[in-house]
């Protein structure tokens, strides 16, 4: 049978009878009876599973190529490249767990039975064999303060020298006499130095509680120096704060700096002026004042405790509201004002102004949370006014406050006289100069004294003090009928005698007629109230009859 030519035939599946099926792939343009060009085998025939063993062997070759674990095909076929297996994590190792400390143990005696010494306390580490140590010491020590020693009581370190006098010592059968020695390097050793000679012999350590060196605060422990901190215990490092919180941190105070610069009014005064108030509980103080003025400190109860009442103290420190003020002048004038604090009660910082004033630049440390200091925290006396807080006589005023002697503790810069009843008291009275009280009375006195008068108010006395020639009232202005300067709610006024003229008792209401008294150098500004000036108990009908007073003066005249 002859071949008809047609295109090749495609590949059968596997058992596929076939009398054209060739062993490989027919080429392009020829027609074999079944096999290739140069094909030695039968042409036709049957052609099984065993007929085609060669192309399952490259099949089979391909696939472990292309296929197989550990290697991939490159950019040539048939070319392997082997990828290396990703590593195998490593399971993670147990960290082992730390211990835990317990609770403190009680304290211990203290090591010394008189001064200065230490108390031990200690605590156990909880852990299994597999825990970590605990960090941290087994131990503290705080600083035990017993009484003070007797009087000719050994030092502690000297006691302790002292234990090896006539023991021989160095290998050899010397014997010495010893006494501390504070030259070596290691300051917690037992240094001793052997008396009538010139060396010194270490003993080991001292003994827990024993000072550092001589006037040092800090301790020897365990043959450590170690510093006491503000909580007791030594080792610890805890400091006070700025507002002397122990261990606060500077986060839980506040810094108050501030520069009072308060000018007198176009009138013009010299006295006593309010700054400011520094709270109960300041700390670190301090006020700087570059003038010729006087720094003056005033408690919150109205006493004075510096500078007070004119009369100037001695630089030097002061004990004030619990702490100690250091107070200082400096020859060109410049004061200052240093206290570590805490403070107390409330303190008024106040100024004596001889001049105008540059500027009093103050600052202290409060803790937060405390009420910030302002102008609505000051006294109601203590407003800045023209008034002074006290005098000398007005006829004859110093030009400059002179110093007085220091002031003793719990007193004043110069203690006032006692109080005398009144129409009889002081050196009036010792004078012989005191006599009945004569009193404006009729409408033409009181007509006379609202004119010429520079205030005229009512007012309530609420206290009275004798100072030097003069007495001072402290007085509480209730209602205004003429003031040709301001008037605040609390006042002094001042009567230039100790007689008790005109009569004015505490707790009472007057109508008052005074007049403003400003010397010649203008050291002096206040309310002067004379012995026959007007004051009369207030009464409705006295206010009623001011009011028409009012009406009879002249007009005032042009500036």
């Amino acid at each position: 049978m002859a071949d008809r030519p047609g295109p090749p035939l495609p590949a059968q599946p596997a058992g596929h009878r076939s009398g054209t099926e060739a062993p490989g792939p027919p080429e392009k343009g020829r027609h074999g009876r079944g096999g290739a060009r140069g094909d030695p085998g039968p042409r036709g025939g049957l052609h099984g599973a065993g007929h085609r063993w060669p192309w399952r062997l490259l099949l089979l070759a391909w696939l472990s190529l292309g296929c197989g674990g550990g290697t991939a095909q490159g950019p040539s076929w048939g070319t392997p490249v082997w990828v290396p297996e990703p590593p195998v994590p490593a399971r993670p190792r147990r960290q082992p767990a730390r211990g835990a400390w317990g609770s403190w143990g009680p304290w211990s005696s203290c090591s010394s039975s008189c001064g200065d010494g230490v108390a031990l306390r200690t605590r156990r580490c909880l852990r299994s064999a597999e825990d970590e140590p605990c960090t941290g010491d087994p131990r503290q020590y705080r600083l035990c303060q017993l009484q003070d020693c007797p009087g000719g009581s050994v030092p502690f370190r000297a006691m302790q020298c002292s234990l090896y006098d006539n023991k021989p010592v160095l290998g050899t059968l010397a014997r010495y006499r010893w006494v501390p020695f504070h030259g070596a390097p290691n300051v917690c050793d037992l240094n001793c130095l052997a008396v009538g000679h010139n060396f010194y012999y270490s003993f080991g350590r001292v003994l827990d509680g024993t000072r550092c060196g001589p006037g040092s605060p800090d301790l020897c422990v365990g043959g450590r120096c170690l510093s006491v901190g503000c909580d007791g215990i030594l080792g610890s490092g805890s400091q006070p704060d700025a507002c002397g919180q122990c261990g606060g941190g500077h986060g839980s105070c506040l810094f108050v700096h501030r520069l009072f610069q308060g000018m007198d009014p176009s009138s013009g005064y010299f006295g006593y002026m309010n700054v400011t108030k520094i709270p109960a509980g300041a700390t670190h103080i301090k006020v700087t004042d570059k003038s010729r003025n006087y720094l003056a400190l005033m408690a919150s109860d109205g006493r004075y405790l510096l500078n007070g009442d004119w009369s100037i103290a001695w630089p030097g420190p002061y004990e004030v509201a619990g702490t100690r003020l250091h107070y200082a002048r400096a020859p060109d004038g410049t004061e200052s004002l240093e206290g570590p604090g805490p403070t107390q009660e409330d303190l008024h910082l106040m100024v004596l102004l001889q001049e105008p004033n540059p500027g009093i630049e103050y600052e202290f440390w409060l803790p937060r949370g405390h009420p910030q200091p302002g102008r609505g925290d000051v006294s109601p006396l203590r407003q800045p006014q023209p008034r002074g807080a006290g005098t000398p006589p007005p006829q004859e005023p110093p030009l400059t406050p002179t110093p007085a002697l220091p002031p003793q503790p719990g007193g004043f810069a110069t203690e006032p006289p006692p109080r005398s009843p009144p129409g009889r008291s002081g050196a009036g009275a010792a004078a012989g100069r005191c006599g009945r009280c004569h009193p404006a009375k009729g409408r033409s006195q009181r007509i006379r004294h609202f004119c010429q008068s520079d205030f005229v108010f009512q007012g309530r006395i609420l206290a009275r003090r004798l100072v030097g020639q003069e007495t001072r009232y402290e007085v509480e202005v209730k209602a205004r009928y003429r003031h040709r300067s301001p008037l605040v709610s609390r006042e002094y006024v001042w009567v230039p005698n100790t007689c008790g003229c005109p009569p004015l008792r505490e707790g009472h209401q007057y109508l008052l007629m005074a007049r403003r008294h400003v010397n010649h150098e203008r050291t002096l500004n206040r309310i002067l109230l004379r012995d026959d000036g007007y004051a009369r108990p207030w009464t409705p009908r006295e206010e009623r009859l001011v009011r028409e007073a009012a009406r009879h003066c002249p007009p005032p005249r042009p500036p």
